[in-house]
């Protein structure tokens, strides 16, 4: 059995808290993260820092677990997200240069990308980034019935409802919903999710956790990875999922290939109807097609159509920006930057 621990957790210079863990300290910094969130309602965004008395109390940044001590004394620093806004370029005067339309691009950070504004409403498509508010979806009528008997039991007298009919019923409608915004939800997203579902039915708070939540992240979790087995299983396109599969991974679980800068369509499928044979004709043609004057609309439909397709490349190859440029000229041509360089591209690393 794990050693309880206490932490001393401040805040700023005039809000400092005591941490209790009843299970001892977490075994990674994500789950400590969690724990301080759940338990002090703190924005998602912050860091660690963690005072280290070989030099005299000063404070450093947390990388690993293992500098956690218990009675130690950490530092929680709020980290505003950089998260920005891609909009269509507005009509310019024929002749106003590159260059001036280039400086002319904004980004601000409040808003989030949308990589790709195709108008398919194929679900492949996602339309809508993480919610501020995860909302609960409905479930089954009698998994529906049962919760409810079981959120009137808890306010009457406290007692939680373990029935594994229901705990499977709620991960799977869960997991659906989840996937509508992404595939790999982080540890944060995850948290949204069982603090959202524990405030709506706290009947399936879990006894003997800290909080209630913690076997719930777990169960979530693990059954996203289900779900996302059982996708691959339907053999249907799904880009992002393909990209992690066991198969193509040669690198370490941290090369995992996931939104980073919370893109709603990460890896989009090829439009109904397209391969990559057809695609890499489209490209040609766009070759063509940009050595002609005033023709910008066409240009940019063939940009739209093949941007799932220059997507993958990018994130799969990811190519020096030379060899995007061949192969892409049209990417960076003034009408094209705010909708394709930032989407293309996603502020990853590309190649030298």
């Amino acid at each position: 059995m794990s050693t309880p621990a206490k932490l001393r957790i401040i805040f700023d210079d005039h809000t400092v808290h005591k941490l209790l863990l009843p299970s001892g300290i977490p075994s990674s910094l994500q789950d400590l993260k969690l724990v301080i969130q759940s338990t002090f309602s703190t924005p998602d965004s912050f860091t660690l820092m963690y005072q280290d008395m070989e030099f005299g109390g000063e404070f450093f940044t947390l990388t690993s677990i293992e500098d956690v001590q218990d009675m130690g004394t950490l530092k929680v620093v709020q980290v505003e997200p950089v998260i920005v806004n891609l909009s269509t370029v507005e009509e310019k005067d024929d002749n106003l240069s590159e260059s001036d339309g280039l400086s002319s691009t904004s980004l601000t950070s409040q808003d989030t990308v949308l990589l790709s504004s195709s108008s398919d409403e194929s679900p492949s498509y996602r339309s809508q980034p993480w919610p501020r508010q995860f909302e609960i979806p409905p479930f089954s009528f009698d998994t529906q019935l049962m919760l409810e008997a079981g959120n009137r039991a808890y306010h009457s007298n406290g007692t939680l409802l373990n029935n594994p009919k229901v705990t499977s019923s709620v991960l799977e409608k869960l997991a659906e919903r989840i996937f509508q915004y992404t595939a790999y939800p982080t540890g944060i997203q995850v948290m949204n999710v069982v603090e959202a579902l524990v405030e709506k039915y706290p009947c399936l708070k879990e006894p003997g956790s800290f909080n209630g939540m913690y076997g719930w992240q777990q169960r979530i979790k693990y059954k996203m990875g289900n779900y996302r087995a059982k996708v691959r299983g339907l053999q249907i396109a799904c880009p992002e999922l393909e990209v992690n599969s066991s198969r193509k991974m040669t690198s370490s679980p941290k090369g995992l290939k996931r939104p980073k800068k919370a893109e709603v369509n990460y890896l989009p499928p090829l439009q109904l109807g397209e391969t990559k044979e057809t695609m890499e004709e489209e490209r040609v043609v766009l070759l063509t097609e940009v050595k002609k004057a005033n023709n910008d609309k066409i240009i940019s439909e063939k940009m739209e159509k093949t941007f799932p397709y220059r997507r993958l490349e990018v994130v799969n190859q990811m190519p020096a920006v030379p060899d995007v440029m061949e192969r892409w000229p049209a990417i960076f041509y003034e009408s094209q930057v705010n909708m394709n360089v930032c989407a293309t591209f996603s502020w990853q690393s590309v190649g030298h």
